[in-house]
């Protein structure tokens, strides 16, 4: 297993790092607070929520920074377009 550097880390990254670990913990309270015989059932259905949560939110997140990253590079990409139709490009300023 590779050694992971908090530091190395995006802000986005120690997010779900920090709430993988905070749904451990309550996974942790559930079992211990469960009736005998019904700590396997407590488990996993809040293990199956979290999941589902934690998988929501990380989809929402990668997509929402796709959709920036996307609108980002497209608002760069019409800013050459134009630049190249109007001769400014520095292809078109050696030529002269």
């Amino acid at each position: 297993m590779s050694s992971l550097w908090w530091e190395q880390l995006s802000a986005e990254e120690r997010l779900l790092a920090e709430q993988a670990v905070v749904q451990y913990r309550a996974l942790r309270a559930a079992c211990a607070a469960a009736p005998n015989g019904k700590v396997l059932g407590v488990a996993e259905r809040l293990a199956v929520d979290q999941g589902r949560e934690t998988a929501r939110r990380t989809l929402e997140s990668a997509l929402q920074q796709e959709a920036a990253a996307a609108e980002k590079k497209g608002a760069q990409v019409g800013i050459a377009s134009t630049a190249k139709r109007r001769g400014l490009t520095a292809g078109a300023k050696s030529a002269r």
